[in-house]
């Protein structure tokens, strides 16, 4: 071919082969995986294997494996089988591991043993993110996001799903009985073929009630009346288009550098209860004792925002909007002005709704109001249908009136949460594929989710800093 770029001749042979140090960049991202764990104390970390067994077939070397696997996540390799393929036709992973082959169930079970001790590489680099001073000392955003589990939504059950599953197995077996009774009075050589086909119809749905009925069982004994047969720690999830059966997993991210500070997976399809704690998480990694925190409304939850104000840990989270009456558009709570020295409201028509009583509700001591001016009010069908327009106040209630006020003075809050926090989310969801988890139970889904927020960090890190310059802060 004229006046193209050549190739070399694939029988030519070479005096001097070149070496495989030079098909790697200075800059390439395998060298950053190869530096940082080797600069890890795998031991120290609680990696089985370190030492080698003074008798038997030689191991391989824990630091191999996770190359690998680092490797694998920060490239969407994260099948085991395809990263033994890789192990044997990719150059990069050549390098890496010095030509090493391990086969897939080898690569799989270091994964599975070893899940508290790659947390803990994950929160290593989280800590050496710290060092360097990427993170901003006082402002994370925190979010949620359902993950899919290796569980298809036919194999989960609740007890109303299981019911409606029996009502439907129920109405095709009587609907089957009736087509029996029809086959009866056709010509017998049809008849027969026809029964003989409903007949195994039949079978096979009581067989199918039958093991809906064991599944009944072992759904009374569940905690959260709530069973999956492929992953055991997977949930219903409610989502925007339809439910999942999956994880929840939750994240800080600080708003500087937009790094993954926190995580946790969980299997509770619900917000509200994460706040504090992944708050808590995110204040010990960035190494700061004054933090603010930004969640959206999902998370609004008083005695979380209280758990947060005890903890000196500043919260910013707007409110949920449950007001029956200001959808049916009478006046709102908000519109009732509480004068805290008097410890009274100032209603609308402008009359003093006192104090009457307090009582201990779900743990929490709330506190009742209301006027003597209620049955004589101009305004009253503005206000309630009831006598009278009764207000509730919660003893902390002080806290989220700061709160809120600090949601007030700061209006670009969701705006900063929501470019912050959800970007990641979209980026590792991209990165797993459709099927998100590949592994099974909150444990072992713990490990898998610490990979993809260890390669996040890693790739953040290097488009920050740069190769180079990351990999000399790590041997310094």
């Amino acid at each position: 071919m004229k006046r193209f770029i050549e190739g070399a001749d694939r029988t030519q042979s070479t005096l001097l082969p070149e070496m495989l140090d030079e098909y790697i960049a200075e800059t390439n991202p395998v060298r950053v995986v190869d530096v940082y764990v080797d600069e890890l104390d795998l031991g120290k970390l609680g990696f089985a294997g370190v030492d080698p067994a003074a008798t038997g077939r030689p191991a391989y070397h824990p630091a191999v494996l996770l190359k690998i696997y680092i490797y694998g996540y920060l490239n969407r390799i994260q099948s085991s089988r395809r990263l033994e393929k890789e192990a044997g036709r990719n150059v990069e992973l050549m390098w890496l591991t010095g030509r090493l082959m391990p086969d897939f169930k080898t690569i799989a079970n270091f994964r599975k043993d070893n899940g508290k001790a790659i947390r803990s590489v994950c929160k290593q680099f989280i800590v050496l993110c710290q060092q360097l001073g990427l993170f901003s000392d006082a402002l994370v955003a925190i979010d949620g996001s359902k993950f899919k589990a290796v569980n298809n939504r036919d194999r989960n059950f609740t007890s109303a799903k299981l019911q409606r599953r029996m009502e439907e197995i129920e109405s095709s077996i009587n609907r089957y009985l009736v087509e029996l009774d029809t086959a009866d009075r056709q010509e017998p050589a049809t008849a027969q073929l026809k029964k003989e086909r409903l007949h195994d119809k039949i079978a096979a749905l009581k067989d199918q009630m039958k093991v809906l009925k064991e599944i009944e069982v072992q759904l009374e004994a569940t905690p959260d009346k709530q069973i999956s047969l492929t992953d055991p720690d997977a949930r219903s999830m409610k989502t925007r288009g339809t439910g999942i059966v999956g994880y929840n997993v939750q994240t800080a991210v600080d708003t500087k550098n937009h790094l993954i500070v926190a995580h946790e997976v969980t299997n509770d399809g619900i917000d509200r209860s994460q706040l504090s704690s992944m708050a808590q998480q995110a204040r010990t990694a960035i190494g700061t004792e004054a933090l603010t925190v930004i969640a959206d409304r999902g998370y609004f939850k008083g005695e979380e925002i209280l758990a947060c104000h005890d903890l000196g840990i500043t919260a910013i989270v707007p409110k949920t909007m449950t007001s029956a009456a200001k959808a049916e558009g009478r006046f709102d709570k908000a519109d009732f002005i509480y004068d805290a020295a008097a410890n009274e409201f100032r209603c609308p028509a402008g009359q003093r709704v006192i104090w009457r009583f307090s009582a201990i509700e779900t743990g929490m001591k709330i506190s009742r109001y209301w006027s003597s001016h209620c049955p004589r009010c101009a305004i009253k069908d503005q206000c309630t249908p009831s006598d009278y327009r009764r207000v509730s106040r919660w003893q902390h209630q002080g806290v989220l009136d700061d709160m809120q006020a600090r949601l007030d003075r700061a209006p670009d809050s969701m705006r900063i949460r929501r470019q912050t926090a959800e970007h990641p989310f979209g980026t590792l969801k991209s990165w797993m594929g459709s099927a998100h988890f590949l592994t099974r139970t909150l444990q072992r889904v713990s490990t898998e989710m610490s990979l993809h927020v260890l390669a996040y960090n890693l790739k953040r890190v290097m488009q920050i800093l740069g190769p180079a310059t990351l990999m000399q802060m790590m041997r310094a």
